[in-house]
């Protein structure tokens, strides 16, 4: 990696090439400015960031230490009195109402689906933007919401009138007619029982608003569906992911500075709306865009527009990690999330300048999630971060939106200390049980041997964390000023199980919940016409917070939960799991994808599946209940299985029969074995290290099939003198 210098800092130079010949042009900021100001920054902020990473490991060890001493016989009370004791549980802060400032109707009043999407990959951003529209005529036929096998070829009729049907009675609860079904409508549009619901036209086709959300009736008596319809409808389109995360943590593999710069410049493309991806399909290359804003005719007369595309908001990392792209005066790697925070930050006021060809957020916000933060102090860090950015780049005080990811056990035990810290930037909450479950699991390890992973949802801790999160959202003013948010559907092909499922996450008080897909966007869409989100807070308002002594059970199992659970197959399943995720992390530079688990049911995975992963690994090998020898039998059987579900893949490097030698193989026991040693349970610093060591194999390889080693990636040095890159 070539370094340039820029004030006192060095800086990968493909990084600072795009600084200042992308991000900063048309923002009337200058290289030098920025550069120093930069630095500034990264003066002022470094040492603490690493003080703060201290504090946890300091809290994280006095919490070992005690539950160790105890041998699983503690008392609630004594836990909680030495929680207290020790400054991982902070006071309770005096009633108060966030003051967030100007947000946009879809963080602050419009309840829908949320896209999050790889940064690094454009065709993914592009199709998860444009995911604000779909045809639920689409997502009904080509998905299991509709009973029967997924047509393959030609159009199936039969198939096509259960769609419409279905479709039709989805219509009769979000519009409900004056008179009657709309299955039973001929001629013109029928009268709805309220007619106001009615907003717009174009041509024939019709829009109306139902809570919040759009409804489009396509009306086309030449297209082939419109032709057979008594009302000519061709298509009903669902407004959907009204916001999409575009994602620089935990669904990207980002190591070195080219894999940063690649992150940054899809953000910015997506913010200027010139971002593109041409791909091949069936033969005919064709080039994806960001869609156009959709014009309409109010019953008035008058014309006006809706947004075409999701708003997007960006996910920085968490404090956790350095990043070779950028070194400090001493030498040390930049703070990862610091660097994170000056440059999205910066891509966004290409949209607060209007320099690209659509507007993303009309109320003029930048819109940043911060993952991975524990409690309240490392809030407040993060608040005065982006006040200095802000301060950098000439920005309004405010500007920058939060967004807390309550996903660390010391947040959600202080949410409303954080949410206080955050109060006058923050736009939303969010649950996750994935990674909020790895931290539970490594907070309380030596508390001995925790549920399995599959029982871990009904564990009353959990429960406690999702009640609570909403409650003291409300408590704190949300309603109508910021979202709250529910976790992830990770099973992209069961759709019916979604339909029937995830209202839930609504009815439990979410403004919006994470889909993985732009189809499952439009099929959880209907949710959002079914339930009465409002009608829920006022419900969930009425009953209060759950206790903190039920967010503070440990989920540690009984002999008799422990004497039910088949022991092979849970460390099977998590070896499984943490194979088919890490494989292509390790070896294609993979961080989000469609990986089968054991039972070859395909689920999305992120970063997150393998934390919880291999907690629970690392807690019952802690435990007793399992043996290295267990564990490494079980990743060694679980290889072949990998193997044979990534057999169609050409890119894929078998591991089994060389585990030995295969990287991914390796790193994936690293994650178990070293699981305890790794702050807070994170995943991040074992990954990247792998990572790094493939990109350095497949460059020498590269070279030595070339002849031509001025090509190699950055890290070769580090990795072949077995160096760590963090």
């Amino acid at each position: 990696m070539t370094f340039v210098c820029k004030a006192d800092l060095l800086v990968a130079e493909e990084l600072a090439d795009f600084i200042e010949r992308r991000a900063l042009a048309g923002t009337g900021i200058d290289a030098t400015s920025f550069w120093q100001g930069a630095a500034r920054i990264f003066r002022q902020f470094a040492g603490e960031n690493a003080a703060l990473l201290a504090r946890r490991e300091a809290l994280q060890a006095r919490i070992d230490a005690w539950f160790g001493a105890r041998e699983s016989d503690f008392d609630r009370d004594e836990h909680r009195a030495f929680l207290q004791e020790i400054g991982y549980l902070a006071p309770e802060p005096a009633p108060f109402t966030i003051a967030n400032g100007a947000i946009d109707p879809e963080i602050c009043s419009i309840a829908g689906p949320q896209l999050v999407v790889p940064a690094l990959n454009a065709r993914y951003l592009l199709n998860a933007a444009n995911a604000r529209w779909g045809s639920l005529y689409d997502a009904l036929y080509g998905t299991d919401a509709i009973a029967g096998d997924i047509p393959r070829g030609g159009y199936d009729p039969a198939r096509g009138s259960r769609v419409i049907d279905a479709a039709k009675t989805f219509l009769d609860e979000a519009l409900s007619l004056k008179q009657g079904s709309w299955r039973d409508a001929r001629g013109a549009l029928p009268e709805l029982a309220d007619p106001g619901l009615l907003v717009g036209r174009r041509g024939e086709s019709a829009l109306f608003r139902h809570h919040g959300l759009h409804i489009e009736l396509v009306i086309d008596r030449n297209d082939p569906i419109g032709r057979t319809d008594p009302l000519g409808i061709a298509d009903i389109v669902l407004e959907a992911a009204t916001s999409t995360i575009v994602d620089l943590e935990d669904s990207v593999a980002a190591v070195d500075a080219a894999d940063k710069v690649l992150g940054y410049s899809n953000w910015l493309g997506a913010l200027r709306g010139d971002l593109q991806a041409r791909f091949d399909k069936d033969g005919t290359v064709l080039t994806r865009r960001l869609a156009q804003d959709r014009a309409y005719t109010a019953p008035d007369g008058s014309s006006f527009t809706l947004p075409g595309r999701s708003l997007l908001l960006v996910r920085n990392v968490g404090h956790l990690m350095t990043t070779p792209a950028v070194r400090l005066p001493d030498g040390d790697e930049a703070p990862e999330g610091i660097l994170d925070a000056i440059v999205t930050v910066l891509c966004g006021m290409h949209d607060l300048h209007g320099l690209g060809a659509h507007r993303n957020s009309r109320a003029g916000a930048i819109y940043v999630v911060k993952p991975k933060q524990h409690g309240p102090e490392e809030a407040r860090f993060t608040d005065r971060l982006f006040a200095t950015v802000e301060d950098l780049l000439g920005l309004d005080r405010h500007t920058v939106k939060i967004g807390l990811m309550d996903e660390e056990r010391r947040t959600s035990a202080n949410l409303a200390a954080c949410i206080e810290a955050l109060k006058d930037r923050i736009f939303f909450i969010n649950t996750g049980f994935l990674d909020r479950t790895g931290d539970e699991i490594r907070t309380s390890t030596r508390a001995g041997a925790m549920v399995p992973k599959t029982q871990m949802k009904n564990a009353a801790w959990l429960q406690a964390y999702e009640r609570r999160n909403v409650a003291i959202g409300l408590a704190c003013g949300f309603a109508g000023k910021a979202q709250i948010g529910k976790g992830m559907w990770a099973a992209p092909d069961r759709m019916a199980d979604l339909i029937a499922q995830k209202g839930e996450q609504l009815r439990a008080g979410a403004t919006t919940a994470w889909v993985p897909s732009p189809t499952a966007a439009v099929l959880h869409a209907q949710h959002y016409h079914l339930i009465d989100v409002s009608a829920q807070h006022a419900r969930i308002a009425a009953a209060g917070t759950p206790s903190l002594d039920e967010l503070l059970i440990v989920p540690v199992a009984s002999p008799d939960e422990l004497r039910a659970t088949d022991i092979a197959a849970e460390l099977r399943a998590n070896a499984q799991s943490i194979l088919g995720y890490v494989v292509r992390w390790i070896d294609q530079g993979v961080g989000c994808s469609k990986v089968p688990d054991i039972d070859d049911v395909g689920l999305m995975e992120d970063r997150a599946t393998l934390r919880i992963s291999a907690q629970s690994l690392a807690n019952w090998l802690g435990a007793g209940l399992v043996s290295e020898d267990q564990v490494h039998s079980a990743f060694t059987a679980m290889a072949a299985k990998v193997d044979a579900q990534n057999a169609g893949d050409p890119s894929y490097r078998p591991m089994a029969g060389r585990e030995a030698e295969s990287l991914a193989f390796q790193a994936a026991l690293a994650l178990v074995f070293e699981a305890t040693e790794q702050a807070n349970g994170y995943t991040e610093p074992v990954l990247h290290r792998y990572r790094v060591l493939a990109e350095a194999r497949d460059a020498a390889r590269a070279s030595a099939s070339t002849n031509v080693g001025s090509h190699q990636k950055s890290g070769l040095r580090e990795a072949l003198n077995g160096e760590k890159s963090l």
